[in-house]
């Protein structure tokens, strides 16, 4: 009678007897499980923003304030999870670039307002090097972008429209880009590609400023301070002296 009782009270709570998982126990499983994640990629976008991809694993794990076994059991490798950061801030970028694009009649304002947003967001100093399109120093020639700049012979490239601005941009990130962030490295090279293409068409940006250009410039205008206000003055700044730079200047 005693064991019948013992059932029947552990089929009402909803326990097992059998040592397994409730239902409400397998839920609060799954939602600690998501809030472990959530807490492992604000940290890593953190981390790897301050640190760069070279930072380890274990820092990430420190800064989610769980174990490194948990970051591993979301993602097997670094690879893994870098990738997951640098998708999902090409992503954001994308968007940014198309809302700039939408809403802004002006050209410079426009491209202007996406340079402002990404370094806003942060989102720049996570993309991978691949889309930025920065090539390794080559033995005969010193290192550079190799979208766009003067021919041998010193002449500057004249201005073309999105397409060429797009063209140029793949080619200086090169293949490899295709494999970082797949459509979304696509998608976010075409739509800064036109917002270059107008600037420059407009005559508000120097011919000579490339796609990569651009997105060198988001790279590196957000650094990385201990306190919040001082690195939102500072990249406020230093926007402002890049932003300047882009601009064509008559020559003296």
């Amino acid at each position: 009678m005693q064991v019948q009782s013992s059932r029947l009270s552990a089929n009402m709570t909803g326990s097992d007897t059998s040592g397994g998982l409730s239902t409400n126990g397998r839920s609060a499983l799954r939602v600690d499980a998501q809030r472990n994640l959530e807490h492992v990629l604000r940290a890593a976008r953190e981390v790897f923003g301050e640190l760069g991809y070279g930072a380890p694993m274990e820092d990430v794990a420190r800064r989610a304030r769980v174990g490194v076994g948990t970051v591993y059991r979301r993602f097997p490798s670094k690879e893994v999870l870098v990738k997951r950061i640098a998708e999902a801030e090409t992503a954001r970028l994308t968007e940014q670039a198309r809302a700039a694009l939408q809403q802004e009649d002006e050209p410079w304002a426009a491209l202007a307002r996406f340079l402002r947003a990404s370094v806003d967001s942060g989102a720049g100093r996570l993309l991978p090097p691949q889309v930025l399109g920065v090539t390794a120093k080559a033995p005969e020639e010193e290192p550079r972008v190799p979208q766009q700049r003067p021919s041998p012979d010193g002449s500057a490239p004249q201005p073309g429209g999105p397409g060429e601005a797009v063209a140029g941009a793949a080619e200086g990130a090169g293949a490899e880009s295709a494999s970082v962030g797949g459509t979304d490295a696509a998608a976010l090279l075409d739509v800064v590609g036109q917002l270059v293409a107008r600037a420059r068409d407009a005559g508000s940006l120097r011919a000579d400023v490339s796609v990569s250009d651009v997105l060198l410039v988001i790279a590196t205008a957000a650094p990385s301070l201990p306190d919040p206000e001082q690195q939102a003055v500072a990249s406020a700044r230093l926007l402002d002296i890049l932003l300047d730079g882009l601009r064509p200047h008559a020559e003296s």
